[in-house]
């Protein structure tokens, strides 16, 4: 009986041990699953975050379109001009120039009678016209007789002289190209951004002049060189930025021997000036306008504008800039958090319709301020000082708050002159951007001090009105920048 008592404690003790263990098993296998189920979970994440980068980078690499981004609008706006916006015209009888043929062709009618009932017609003239240029381009080539004299007994050696013919042209530089050929090479390099490379065979092609890369780049640094004639036209450009009413300026990326730097332009109607830097800072900004810089300048919301140094300059702050901001942050909200950015569109968009209508001669100028008083009001009141519970939107308001209440966001309801967008400067700064694309920018310091002096003398040049090429082959001769017409 003893042994057999004892046997029955040792059994139940080994049953004991085993469902403790049974438990201790299903207890890890409750935490596995649970931890199976979180990878999982990760694991779906990462797969899709993985598919969209792969995505991503096929669309970077992709040859049929290099420079877009991401995928385009459900939605997207229909191309062209609206309805009843701008001047629509057709294309208009070309006015003959002095070198221009000009060859009349009679075409009669078939028959002066209707051909229906015989009956006399009625004949009116029309007038269609066809351009084109001759199956080979007309070269003018000079072809100077210089005499050449020789004292045979002290060896003075003498040589004639004429207007257009340089001084030093003899020997290995006997031959050139006129004004206007390298006017319009210069046009095509540094106004249309068409690589050097590419510039002499187009020349060649429309014009029959061959010309060599050096010869352009050699004669855009002597020109734009200090003392040369469009260095000095620039640093004139300069000048009536720094006394211009309304100055709206940006700023791209740009490489100097493959380091980066900074290409800046300032922009009126009449004028496009640009400076290449190594880095875009207030100091910078200030060097193009001028410590005494008294007139409305618009801007993005980049820092160097914020400094102590230009706290005096009105500035306007692009409305194109906060929106998309804006529109940013809403992107990323739900529920309520999209209230905030969703009112401070709806006001900003109302001003800048409010401008457009002004501008468009819709509303006088009595009426645009009284209207304008009422979205003011309302963008105080939409970004007063206060607490949100959203990070994001705080910081939104926290940053165009204090750019409103420095009068930087509307500044545009009380002084019409300047745009509510930095649109005119996103646009001055296009060439170069293109420029950028298809060249390695400039090669070192002196190769980016002429691009700055070409580019904005042919830029404004274009602004101006002027045919680039042939007021560069002017200025190449020694007459002086065209000034801006009155408009």
């Amino acid at each position: 009986m003893q042994r057999d008592n004892h046997g029955d404690l040792l059994e139940q003790a080994t049953h004991a041990e085993l469902l403790v263990v049974v438990r201790d098993l299903l207890t890890r296998v409750a935490v596995l699953e649970a931890e199976n189920a979180l990878l999982k979970a990760e694991n779906t994440t990462l797969k899709a975050e993985n598919a969209a980068l792969r995505e991503e980078l096929r669309a970077s690499k992709r040859a049929t379109a290099p420079f877009s981004k991401g995928k385009g609008k459900a939605h997207p706006k229909k191309p062209g001009r609206k309805a009843g916006k701008g001047t629509f015209t057709n294309r208009p009888e070309p006015q003959p120039g002095p070198a221009d043929l000009v060859e009349d062709i009679a075409v009669p009618l078939d028959s002066p009678n209707c051909p229906q009932c015989g009956a006399a017609l009625e004949v009116e003239e029309q007038t269609a016209t066809v351009e084109d240029t001759p199956p080979e381009p007309v070269r003018m080539i000079k072809r100077f007789k210089v005499e050449v004299g020789v004292c045979p007994v002290c060896g003075w050696r003498g040589r004639g002289r004429h207007a257009q013919l340089a001084v030093g042209q003899h020997g290995a530089t006997a031959h050139r190209v006129g004004p206007q050929i390298m006017g319009k090479a210069l046009e095509l390099h540094y106004h249309c951004g068409l690589p050097l490379c590419k510039v002499p065979a187009v020349l060649q092609s429309f014009t029959g002049v061959a010309l060599s890369q050096s010869a352009i780049t050699q004669a855009a640094g002597t020109l734009c060189a200090p003392g040369g004639n469009l260095h000095t036209a620039y640093l004139g450009l300069r000048e009536e930025v720094s006394v211009a009413k309304v100055v709206n300026t940006d700023d791209t990326g740009w490489r100097i021997g493959g380091k980066l730097a900074f290409l800046m332009g300032f922009f009126t109607p009449v004028l496009a000036v640009f400076q290449v830097r190594w880095r875009h800072r207030h100091q910078e900004v200030l060097e193009m306008l001028g410590a005494a810089f008294d007139g409305l300048l618009g801007t993005d919301r980049g820092t160097s504008y914020e400094a102590q140094a230009m706290s005096e300059i009105e500035q306007q702050k692009c409305l194109s800039h906060l929106l998309k901001n804006l529109s940013a942050v809403e992107e990323t909200k739900t529920g309520r958090a999209k209230a905030f950015a969703r009112n401070l569109k709806e006001i900003l968009r109302e001003a800048n319709q409010l401008w457009s209508d002004y501008r468009g001669g819709e509303c006088t100028f009595e009426a645009y301020r009284a209207r304008g008083q009422p979205i003011r009001e309302k963008l105080s009141h939409e970004l007063r000082h206060r607490v949100l519970k959203d990070c994001d939107n705080q910081r939104l308001l926290d940053g165009i708050g204090r750019q409103h209440r420095g009068g930087r966001v509307l500044l545009f309801l009380e002084r019409p002159e300047i745009e509510p967008t930095n649109n005119r400067a996103e646009r001055g700064l296009r060439g170069g951007v293109i420029a950028r694309k298809v060249s390695h920018c400039s090669k070192n310091e002196r190769g980016a001090g002429i691009y700055e002096v070409a580019k904005s003398v042919t830029a404004t040049l274009a602004l101006r009105g002027y045919r680039v090429a042939t007021a560069l082959a002017d200025m190449i001769v020694g007459k002086p920048m065209p000034t801006a017409p009155d408009r």
